[in-house]
């Protein structure tokens, strides 16, 4: 059965997830969610779809939901998807739950060598999927955009990051600027308006630099 990873996405992420298994029809699949809320609303998303959901708690506390991609019998038909219906935050602000956007805004961590600098950040990326919660998105502008751009281990854990749902997003104009836009290997280009949009509406921005 098909695994979606889903633990450190906010709402509505892990329904908009689970909205796409079931639409793609490749048969019964689970989503893994780490909070109450994300359990909910997929829970409820089943059951709007008139399909059988299985919940089993974890020994660490997230939630495994076996989503079985066929009607109930006798079920009604479903009704209309809308986003917004699904939107939730965690009860007390728990972190697990939060929406969390780095922000990759050079090419070197720290001051002194800018090949060690260059060292660092690949292993700060690479460490970022054992970090708890895990992100939203990614930003990347400025010389940050040559992780996205060149070979090496930070790029590989971008790949596996965005496979799990992390947003890979780097800046158009810093591509360009760097001839680097036709090197992009992960992720999407993105404008000004985005990345400000993405870190007003953040609940931490979190940076190496």
């Amino acid at each position: 059965m098909n695994l979606i990873d889903c633990r450190g996405l906010s709402c509505p992420e892990p329904v908009l997830r689970a909205k796409a298994a079931l639409e793609q029809g490749e048969g019964p699949f689970e989503i893994l969610v780490d909070n109450e809320a994300s359990k909910d609303n997929v829970l409820r998303f089943g059951q709007s779809r008139n399909c059988r959901v299985d919940s089993v708690t974890l020994a660490d506390g997230s939630f495994r939901l076996s989503f079985l991609a066929e009607n109930r019998e006798g079920a009604g038909p479903s009704v209309s998807f809308d986003e917004a219906d699904y939107q939730c935050a965690i009860p007390g602000g728990a972190p697990t739950g939060c929406n969390l956007v780095y922000v990759i805004a050079s090419d070197c961590m720290g001051r002194g060598s800018d090949e060690l600098g260059w060292a660092l950040l690949q292993t700060y990326i690479a460490t970022i999927k054992d970090v708890s919660p895990q992100p939203s998105r990614i930003l990347f502008y400025n010389g940050g955009v040559k992780l996205v751009a060149t070979a090496g281990k930070a790029l590989e854990a971008l790949q596996a990051l965005e496979k799990k749902g992390v947003k890979i997003l780097s800046c158009g104009t810093c591509l360009d600027f760097f001839k680097l836009a036709k090197n992009l290997q992960v992720g999407t280009t993105t404008n000004m308006y985005e990345i400000m949009d993405s870190m007003a509406n953040a609940d931490r921005v979190v940076s190496p630099f």
